[in-house]
């Protein structure tokens, strides 16, 4: 009677469980759609909607080797309902190849970092390099710095990209095609931005954004900490996960008043439009469901396997995008593997 009174209680426990993390994802797929500026807890329910699959998944494992069925369905249900997230990091489908020798637009979006802030020029010719190799027709750079110790970058790079439009000082787009208007996007009280540039392709003509919008302050806090460690201040955890959280929360209020600016500006264009660059946000977000509109996600389109952008291992998130209007196509998507920054630059070939 003991074991079956334990038996009861357990499962009992598994059920209350169950329905909590139920809720929770149920929660957090609608997250992204409640603006975070007066409802933060609901809009970071999005950031662990992995975690919550994840832990969705163990428990439909508990029930079926239990065989309680009718318990299984629930977890079930909520795994069903993930797919389309899930889309936004996963894609079953092989690498199409092929289709990148079709003819179309080659564009790639990459945060280099300052290039390192290295002197000799050789991180942005590695770039470059890379560039050719994809036979990349336009390149949008965030953190781009334009000095390599006495040389241009710039100078390096028109050769094989003859067409150059200059954002806010750190944001550029390269260009193989003639550019015939642009538009520096600034944003309140930040040194983030955003940029347009018109570009003639063979006589169509395409909008491309290039946009970077509010970091998420983690890595500059975690620096701080480390600072005061070295000069012996004591550091709690506690401290440091509240700064983390109070940086990370303000981030994403200018976000979404940056996100919005965007998605103004792309809704007043009368061309088509190709966004990309570095949201410093998830997948499912309210910025990425800003941004994204009624656009398309290229990953979602054409991508393959494990999509993230980052190099830390310990953020394999996906922050870095390519959207465009339906009016076009996606062909191939995929991130490249170089290592001149934390970020993987994200390649996509769209046909006109």
């Amino acid at each position: 009677m003991g074991k079956l009174a334990v038996y009861k209680y357990v499962s009992m426990m598994f059920l209350v469980v169950q329905i909590v993390v139920t809720v929770f994802t149920i929660t957090a797929l609608f997250g992204g759609d409640v603006n975070p500026i007066g409802n933060t807890s609901r809009a970071m329910l999005v950031y662990i909607l992995p975690l919550l699959i994840i832990a969705n998944v163990l428990l439909l494992i508990y029930w079926l080797v239990r065989k309680r069925w009718i318990y299984a369905i629930i977890p079930f249900v909520t795994i069903a309902c993930c797919i389309p997230y899930t889309g936004t990091i996963f894609q079953l489908r092989s690498l199409d190849k092929s289709a990148d020798s079709k003819t179309g637009l080659k564009i790639a979006t990459y945060n280099v970092a300052m290039f390192g802030r290295e002197t000799s020029g050789f991180q942005a010719l590695d770039i470059l390099a890379e560039m050719r190799r994809q036979k990349v027709d336009i390149l949008c750079m965030q953190e781009y710095n334009e000095t390599s110790g006495d040389k241009k970058n710039s100078e390096s790079y028109k050769e094989y990209f003859p067409y150059m439009q200059v954002g806010r000082e750190d944001m550029v787009i390269f260009s193989r095609y003639p550019i015939k208007g642009n538009k520096t996007i600034l944003f309140d009280d930040t040194n983030n931005s955003a940029m347009w540039a018109d570009i003639d392709v063979k006589g169509d003509v395409i909008r491309v954004f290039n946009v970077h919008l509010q970091t998420t302050g983690i890595n500059r806090t975690l620096h701080q900490a480390d600072k005061l460690r070295m000069q012996d201040q004591n550091v709690s955890n506690s401290r440091i996960l509240d700064a983390i959280y109070g940086n990370y929360t303000l981030g994403m209020m200018f976000r979404v008043g940056q996100a919005v600016t965007v998605a103004n500006e792309k809704r007043s264009s009368e061309k088509p439009c190709i966004v990309c660059g570095d949201f410093n946000d998830v997948p499912y977000s309210y910025v990425y469901n800003t941004m994204l509109g009624e656009m398309v996600d290229g990953f979602r389109e054409c991508g393959s396997g494990f999509m993230y952008t980052m190099r830390d291992s310990k953020k394999p998130v996906r922050i870095d995008y390519i959207f465009h209007d339906q009016s076009l196509k996606g062909l191939t998507y995929y991130k490249g593997e170089l290592t001149n920054s934390d970020h993987f630059p994200v390649f996509m070939k769209i046909a006109l």
